[in-house]
């Protein structure tokens, strides 16, 4: 009998070749087209034969990204109610099927009326005096997109695959960045870019933001610090004020 030693390989060559079997399914609703991809192979009760090749830690960094897609997508559908104006400019008067369309098979790699940014470049945008496009996207697309480059623009994570906790430490500094400079960022008339916890006619901050921000923060930070624990590396942190701190680059 082969010790599962000997076995891992096979295993790993099987869950592969599944892994790149998933089936897309193209839907057309309302006009948009949204992608779903469905896996044949997994069974009834959940279980995947692909996940032979993942370990705790790959399962536990697919939970996390998926969760903080989840949560950015619930951010972006909220700050469309809030700010109705940048939804508007694409032309569209429902929030959730918009946050939707762009969220549905978790490429950000080029999002619309950005000319090409990406990640922290998009993020950017959303507080530029000069960009007259939808700061929404900017904002959350390119959260989602800096996110994604944390993990390897990666959805799946298998044993040989390696995660970087500085780049899952960096994101998170750079939502506590983009945290602050949509609280205290405003336009040439003295207005913010975009309304998140209060308005003016508003008596009792909104404080959901915060709640949605500081779960995506948190679950950055966890994530870094089991990869670092995992792999034995030292994550490096920086002096600096949040107000006067620039976003850093994930690589």
């Amino acid at each position: 009998m082969r010790s599962p030693l000997t076995l891992l390989p096979i295993l790993l060559l099987i869950a592969l070749s599944l892994a790149g079997c998933r089936r897309e399914v193209v839907v057309q609703e309302d006009g948009l087209v949204l992608h779903y991809r469905e896996d044949p192979y997994k069974e009834p009760n959940g279980f995947a034969v692909r996940n032979l090749a993942k370990s705790d830690t790959d399962m536990v960094a697919e939970l996390h990204m998926n969760a903080s897609l989840s949560d950015l997508r619930t951010l972006m559908e909220k700050l469309y109610r809030r700010n109705p104006a940048e939804l508007y400019k694409v032309g569209s008067n429902d929030p959730a099927r918009r946050a939707r369309a762009v969220f549905d098979d978790h490429d950000f790699s080029d999002l619309t009326g950005l000319n090409g940014a990406r990640d922290i470049e998009a993020m950017k945008l959303a507080f530029d005096p000069a960009f007259t496009g939808d700061r929404v996207l900017a904002l959350v697309g390119g959260m989602a997109d800096m996110i994604m480059a944390s993990y390897g623009h990666k959805s799946e994570f298998y044993v040989y695959d390696e995660l970087d906790p500085q780049k899952l430490h960096d994101a998170a500094r750079n939502i506590e960045i983009a945290v602050w400079r949509l609280s205290n960022s405003h336009d040439a008339d003295g207005r913010l870019f975009l309304i998140s916890n209060s308005g003016p006619e508003d008596e009792v901050a909104n404080l959901s933001y915060e709640r949605l921000f500081g779960k995506l923060i948190g679950r950055q930070d966890m994530i870094a610090q089991i990869v670092a624990d995992k792999s034995d590396r030292a994550i490096k942190g920086m002096v600096q004020t949040v107000a006067s701190a620039l976003f850093i680059p994930i690589p």
